[in-house]
């Protein structure tokens, strides 16, 4: 199964959205190949339960912003972990103590990751293509006083 563009720019609309509220250790995994279920796994750190909560809140606002399909949402009151399921992309909040017990990514070990800072970098603008030359201009015509006296001079009327 591959992933569709569309997969991926939710994954970058969640990246951007966790690495904004200061989520740590924010990793992808593209486990397009070995799931049926979805293509990709967030797996992010929170400070604390407050954080938990209000990145789960910022992610839904974000997906809903963004016309996203919410499967559902999976939390208890302090449990330290908030799945938000997003169909084609998941997205797993832990507490630290939470995350180093369930080891998620250890479970997907066969998955590439993909890297966020690669994903959520703006591209650079093209560097502008060099100017081409200049057309030399016609040599200027050289004032002489004959020239002057010609220019100068009436011309008579033919009859």
């Amino acid at each position: 199964m591959n992933a569709a563009p569309a997969s991926l720019s939710l994954v970058k609309l969640c990246c951007a959205v966790l690495a904004d509220k200061k989520a740590g250790d924010l990793r992808i995994l593209d486990i397009s190949e070995q799931s049926s279920i979805t293509d990709y796994l967030i797996v992010a750190t929170v400070t604390s339960e407050p954080h938990l909560r209000a990145l789960r809140i910022e992610l839904e606002k974000a997906l809903d912003g963004a016309q996203a399909h919410i499967v559902g949402i999976e939390t208890a009151q302090e449990s330290g972990w908030t799945v938000v399921d997003a169909f084609d992309v998941m997205i797993h909040l832990f507490t630290p103590e939470n995350r180093e017990k369930y080891r998620l990514e250890s479970l997907w070990k066969d998955a590439k990751e993909m890297s966020v800072d690669e994903l959520l970098a703006v591209p650079k603008p093209a560097k502008p293509k060099a100017k081409p030359a200049k057309a030399a201009k016609a040599p200027k015509k050289q004032v002489t006083a004959a020239s002057k006296k010609k220019a100068s001079s009436p011309k008579k009327k033919k009859k």
